[in-house]
């Protein structure tokens, strides 16, 4: 799988939009994603509209660049009926590199921004996307045709491989 040792975070893009098929094969590869007990705790919502995601840019100190991204995806969780409700983060995050992968497959370029589990960011978030009381957000990724990319470093370290024999 190329996209893992391709994929960097990009946070500008160009002033063009992703097609729809992308979006949904991006969709499709977060839901793909394992989850305890098949808990599956996730909702995504897809933000194009130009107002909205110049109101995520705001959500945090480090979310500037939504405001230039043509499509963001907000993961979040839902709170209630879930079988390991301590796992669902783990959940979400797994779901997320899944939706970094796609996006690098699609030929696209994104960044993961940490929402959760900071409360006011989590909480504005939430008033812009008015979401119900049951679901907390968890991260926003901003993508898009990238309007530049650099290499991916080699992150290999042999030393902090153990094995234990």
């Amino acid at each position: 799988m190329d996209a893992i040792f391709t994929r960097t975070s990009v946070r500008s893009y160009e002033d063009k939009p992703v097609e729809a098929e992308k979006i949904q094969k991006i969709l499709r590869a977060a839901m793909a994603a394992p989850s305890a007990m098949n808990q599956q705790p996730w909702e995504f919502y897809v933000v194009t509209d130009k107002n909205a995601l110049q109101e995520l840019s705001q959500a945090s100190p480090y979310t500037g660049m939504v405001a230039g991204a043509p499509v963001a995806i907000a993961v979040c969780g839902r709170t209630e009926n879930l079988p390991v409700p301590d796992l669902v983060q783990v959940d979400l995050s797994l779901a997320t590199e899944n939706i970094l992968l796609e996006i690098e497959a699609q030929g696209l370029g994104g960044v993961m921004l940490g929402i959760a589990p900071f409360a006011d960011r989590m909480e504005r978030v939430a008033r812009i996307l008015d979401l119900p009381e049951n679901l907390e957000a968890f991260t926003v990724v901003p993508f898009g045709y990238p309007a530049k990319k650099n290499p991916q470093q080699d992150r290999y370290d042999e030393q902090r491989v153990h094995y234990i024999k």
